[in-house]
């Protein structure tokens, strides 16, 4: 049975924290707020804990969109090819915040998704997931969790979240109510910017 970590947003504790990074290093898969939806996430470095995520997703691991959930634009750059100029500038105002970028892989990606060509990238404006980040030192490989009932697409209480995924995931952190609104993706990979799913990130920024 999974973990349930009460972690405040405003002051992550550092102990909790800890604990969360070492399921991830063993291998775990964990729920964790962002500013969005709750997501499901594990080591990007993790070949046994990708396989799960693709298992309890119901897809093929090498076809799976996860996002990779980076601590900041420093980390972007281990995954995807150089950027220009107004590319930068347009992340640079965006992140952290409630933004997918898709953007051009390089050949540093994971071999699980060496034959992928564009990778999503998020920096989420979340405390509790950007210091699992940092303290991890790697992104981590993260999806959305559904909802089955389809007025509310996606769980957003911490108790009944743990409640249904207790069984399949290795801890559940309780950051407090999620928002129901999944993140805006942008294209990026091509000429202009593409918007791929309107939600919570304002286009704005475009």
């Amino acid at each position: 049975m999974a973990q349930f970590i009460k972690i405040y947003e405003d002051k992550p504790n550092e102990a909790a924290i800890k604990r969360v990074v070492e399921i991830l290093k063993n291998g775990g898969l964990v729920i964790y707020p962002t500013d969005t939806v709750y997501g499901l996430g594990c080591d990007i470095t993790n070949t046994k804990a990708l396989e799960r995520i693709a298992k309890i997703k119901g897809i093929k691991l090498e076809k799976a969109n996860f996002s990779f959930v980076c601590s900041d634009l420093s980390n972007i750059s281990d995954y995807v090819k150089q950027i220009d100029t107004a590319t930068f500038k347009l992340l640079k105002r965006a992140l952290p915040g409630a933004y997918t970028f898709i953007l051009s892989g390089n050949n540093n990606l994971p071999k699980e998704f060496k034959k992928k060509t564009t990778v999503g990238i998020r920096v989420p404006a979340n405390e509790i997931a950007l210091e699992i980040v940092r303290k991890l030192g790697n992104p981590i490989v993260s999806t959305s969790i559904h909802d089955d009932d389809e007025v509310l697409e996606y769980s957003t209480d911490p108790e009944l979240i743990f409640e249904k995924w207790q069984n399949l995931v290795d801890v559940v952190i309780d950051g407090g109510y999620g928002d129901n609104l999944a993140s805006t993706i942008i294209d990026l990979s091509g000429f202009e910017p593409v918007v791929i799913r309107e939600g919570k990130g304002s286009l704005d920024i475009l």
